[in-house]
Parts: structure tokens; C-alpha cells; sequence
């Protein structure tokens, strides 16, 4: 995955130099040590060891490389032309998050049906921090923290990097306005991050997409269809809801509260066990729906939601900075190998909207003005148009110095995060 946008980056600023007139005199996909390369004309194409980057040397590219006065040398061209190329890997990668995102959205697009409704409370789950701060059913939540929500993927967008922060949320109960402190607390589900929950759930339940009949599910009675209500008790709004308490009951009868054909029924099953967790032989899936768009609608709602979602990725970043989000939530290479493959497992559609985000992340991230990054050096090149004059060779090297200590903070960060997220590793850390 990572080889795929790397790729793309680094062919914005190929072609975007190749067009301009620069001389190219590598392209590399990888790090060192190289593994495989060819030329071709002036330049030399080949693959490294390291999949975890890539690059386009130019010739001239660095101030304190040797020049030539050729008109094809990068530092020749005028800061327009030099703006192009550096502009280009980001901009790669940003139609690449548009594209991805419409191909799911118009191959495959399935989408929760509450996801674009109203968030109007319908479950506050037991001992939850919504319940402490007495949010009850049927409230409107009207925004997170002075954000607006108008739907449930607005609310869950706001309120899951906000885990151990008090938040203000805004309520309508019976026509009138409220406000209650909630402290989001890390959802038990996401524990490799600091993922914000606080136990508001819509009014929706999954269905059994399967039974198998020789298994206690069927056994029981449960069939195709049914929708779960509840299960000892304990609401279930989400298909994993009842997969865990499923698992917490081997050889254990358990109360299922259901909906068959719109009449309510109350079954009682007794999961096998199946090594050290419960299984019941159904399948139960969300419900969801089929938004059947054609391609103009799917390329029209991928680029709304890319722009919600670097919305939401800038107020991440300001988060960090105010220290008002955890610096768990960020992720490195080793743990975008570990989403990828699990996203794999599950299918096209998720391992295709795992790249899109990806993508997204890091065109926008190389926009960020930190000098060693694309961003960096548009602002660099900024800062000297406003001078009218070119800065020397040292004080373009303290700034790149001082993007590159920023830019390896970050590394050590992510990686201690992805290291720490391994059950064994995190053990031997006695802080962790």
C-alpha cells in the first residue's frame, strides 16, 4: 500500500519536472540498498531495499549541489515552475484519496442507515461516561465541543479524538436547550489508540444475515432475519456489540431479546465453546444501505467527503499542538501494515478506503510548512518572494536542520506508538 502512494507522489513530481524542462537524474521507489534499476535516456529508474519512500533527484535540485548554469537544472527555472513541481506529489496524492474514494463509493457504496441521520440518542449504554453526565434516549445532540453535528458520522467524527478531554455537548431535550460535561473515555475496542467513546448509541440493532442449523444458534431457534435487540439484557446497536457477548459466554445460556417479522420474541441459546470464547453459528450484520449513485454523484460525494475529512485531519493537527488530542491516535509504517492486512482479510472495499485515507493523510501532511517537506519548501520559496531576494545557503540549511528534527520527533513518536501497540512489546514497557 505504502509503495502504491509513494509511487504516485513521486510521479507528480517527475511528470511535473519532466513538463518544465528539468533534467531527472533518479527515480527511486524505496530506500537503499538498491535492489533492481535501469536508465533511460537521463535518468536512472530503479527499486530499493526499504519500501517506506521513495524520490526524484533533479539535477541542480540543492543548493549546494554542483551547477552548471544549464536552463535544465531545478534551481534555473523561475519559482512558478519550481512551485509546480514541489506542488504536484501532494496534489497526487489528493486526487488519488478522490479517486479511491468514488470507486468504492460507486462499486460498492454500502453505508450504515443512521449514518446520515439525525444522532438522536436511542441507546445510553450501562455505566458510560454519557450515562454519568445523565445524557438520556432520546436526546438531540447539536454539537461536540462548538462544533455542529448534523448526523451520527458528524457526532462519531468529533467525539473519537477527544478520549480523556472534557467536552461541552450540546443537547435538545423536550424542546429545550441543555449542556452537559462528558470526559470521553478510550473505547475498549480500539485500544491500539486513544479512540474517544461515550456511550450514545442511535436506535438501530443488527440482523442475522445466516443461522447455521446444526449450531446452538440454530438450535435454539434464532433465523435469518432476526433482528437483536438485546442480549442479557445489554442493548445491542452494532453487529460487533453482539459478537463480544457472544464470545463471553461459553457453555453459558443466554436472553436474547429479538424482532421477528415485527413481533418481539424472547429466545434463550447456549453459545459452544470454540477454544476459549462462545460461538453461537450466526452471522449478524448492520444495518446499512445501498446508496446507488452514478459516477458523476460518486465523484461529486468523494470530493465532499475528502474535504470533511481533511477538515477533521487539520483540527487533529491543531489538537496536537494545543495538546488537546493524544499523540496515541497517530499512526506509523507498522501499524499501516496491520490495518492493511486486516483490511485485506475483510475485503476490497475496506483495503481500497484504507489506501484513500492514507493518501489523503499524506498529501496533506507534505503540505504542512515544515521545511524538508514539499510544504516546507513552498514556504520557503514564499518567505524569499515576500524578501524580493534569495536566503543564502545557511540559513536555508538551519531550516531544513529544524524541519528535520520535527520531522524525526514525529517518526520516533509514531513508531513508539506502533511498538507499544504490540500486546508483547507493550508488557516489557513498565510506563506503558
Amino acid at each position: 500500500m505504502l509503495g502504491v502512494l509513494v509511487f504516485v507522489h513521486e510521479l507528480g513530481h517527475f511528470l511535473a519536472a519532466k513538463r518544465v524542462g528539468i533534467r531527472v537524474l533518479k527515480f527511486q521507489l524505496g530506500f537503499n540498498p538498491t535492489i533492481l534499476s535501469f536508465r533511460r535516456g537521463d535518468t536512472e529508474y530503479s527499486i530499493g531495499a526499504l519500501p517506506l519512500g521513495g524520490f526524484v533527484k533533479m539535477a541542480g535540485e540543492a543548493p549546494e549541489d554542483e551547477r552548471t548554469g544549464r536552463d535544465d537544472e531545478f534551481l534555473s527555472k523561475t519559482k512558478w515552475q519550481r512551485f509546480q513541481v514541489l506542488i504536484m506529489g501532494p496534489v497526487m496524492n489528493l486526487l488519488l484519496a478522490v479517486v479511491l474514494t468514488a470507486v468504492v463509493l460507486f462499486r460498492a457504496a454500502e453505508v450504515p442507515v443512521f449514518a446520515d441521520q439525525p444522532p438522536v440518542v436511542g441507546v445510553v449504554m450501562a455505566g458510560s461516561a454519557a450515562e454519568r453526565a445523565g445524557i438520556r434516549p432520546g436526546d438531540r445532540i447539536v454539537s461536540v465541543a462548538g462544533y455542529q453535528v448534523a448526523t451520527w458520522e458528524d457526532f462519531f467524527n468529533q467525539i473519537v479524538s477527544r478520549a480523556k478531554q472534557d467536552v461541552a455537548i450540546d443537547l435538545v431535550r423536550d424542546g429545550q436547550p441543555i449542556t452537559r460535561q462528558v470526559t470521553p473515555t478510550p473505547d475498549p475496542g480500539e485500544s491500539r489508540m486513544d479512540v474517544g467513546e461515550i456511550g450514545v448509541r442511535p436506535d438501530v440493532h443488527p440482523h442475522l444475515l445466516a443461522v447455521s442449523p446444526d449450531e446452538p444458534g440454530g438450535r435454539g431457534g434464532l433465523k435469518a432475519g432476526d433482528v437483536i435487540l438485546s442480549a442479557d439484557g445489554t442493548p445491542t446497536t452494532f453487529d460487533d456489540d453482539f459478537r463480544a457477548i457472544i464470545r463471553k459466554h461459553p457453555n453459558q445460556p443466554m436472553t436474547l431479546s429479538i424482532l421477528r417479522g415485527g413481533m418481539p420474541l424472547t429466545i434463550t441459546v447456549t453459545p459452544r465453546k470454540n477454544g476459549e470464547v462462545g460461538y453461537l453459528g450466526v452471522t449478524p450484520a448492520n444495518e446499512s444501505k445501498r446508496l446507488d449513485l452514478d459516477l458523476g454523484q460518486a465523484i461529486k460525494r468523494s470530493v465532499r467527503n475528502n474535504v470533511t475529512y481533511a477538515g477533521l485531519i487539520f483540527q487533529t493537527v491543531w489538537g496536537l499542538i494545543t495538546r488537546e488530542v493524544s499523540p496515541k491516535q497517530l499512526m506509523g509504517p507498522l501499524a499501516i501494515a496491520q490495518l492493511s492486512g486486516e483490511s485485506a482479510q475483510i475485503g476490497w472495499v475496506a483495503l481500497v478506503s484504507l489506501m484513500a485515507s492514507i493518501s489523503l493523510n499524506l498529501g496533506l501532511l507534505n503540505l504542512m510548512p515544515i521545511p524538508i517537506l514539499d510544504g516546507g519548501h513552498i514556504f520557503i520559496m514564499g518567505l524569499e518572494g515576500l524578501a524580493g531576494r534569495d536566503f543564502s545557503l545557511r540559513v536555508k540549511e538551519k531550516m531544513l536542520l529544524a524541519g528535520f528534527v520535527v520531522l524525526l520527533t514525529l517518526m520516533v513518536t509514531v513508531i513508539y506508538n506502533d511498538l507499544m501497540r504490540v500486546s508483547w512489546i507493550g508488557r516489557l514497557v513498565p510506563w506503558h
